[in-house]
């Protein structure tokens, strides 16, 4: 990351994508009767919508590159945290859809640990470290809601 502004670029498009997906797979999960996961989906959905608010906030008055799609360079073809598009399956159980949830926060985790890990500027170290302990958070639930699942407990609420 060259800016504070292009890593705020980043953060609203990955968040941005992953409340979509995230939205998507909650509406696939309830249509398909699977409530308790289409719940889980909808909160995670509902996480990325307040990250995306709080780096929309910090934009502020910065200046913001208007990048177009092709233009992100992610580490995959698409914005780290973005789900498999697999978890809509009206079939998937609720173990699949708990680890595909995993996967896609532990890639937002890791992708803005990577930012923090590279960059020398101080304002995107401190924006980046925020954004890795709040995904290192969804990470930490998911794990919990898998734990509970592989045990046959009630999952977490």
């Amino acid at each position: 990351m060259q800016s504070v502004e292009e890593f705020l670029a980043y953060a609203v498009r990955l968040e941005q994508e992953a409340a979509e997906r995230f939205g998507e797979l909650a509406d696939a999960m309830q249509s398909a009767g699977n409530g308790e996961v289409g719940k889980l989906f909808r909160r995670l959905s509902d996480y990325s919508r307040l990250h995306l608010g709080d780096a929309k906030a910090r934009a502020g008055y910065r200046d913001i590159p208007d990048l177009a799609p092709m233009d992100y360079q992610w580490p995959d073809f698409e914005s780290p945290e973005k789900a498999a598009l697999w978890a809509a399956d009206p079939m998937i159980c609720k173990g699949e859809a708990l680890e595909i949830a995993l996967a896609a926060e532990q890639a937002g985790r890791d992708f803005y640990k990577t930012v923090l890990d590279t960059t020398d500027d101080p304002e995107i170290k401190a924006l980046a470290a925020e954004f890795v302990a709040e995904e290192g958070e969804h990470v930490a639930e998911l794990q919990k809601w898998i734990v509970a699942h592989k045990a046959g407990r009630k999952t977490p609420a």
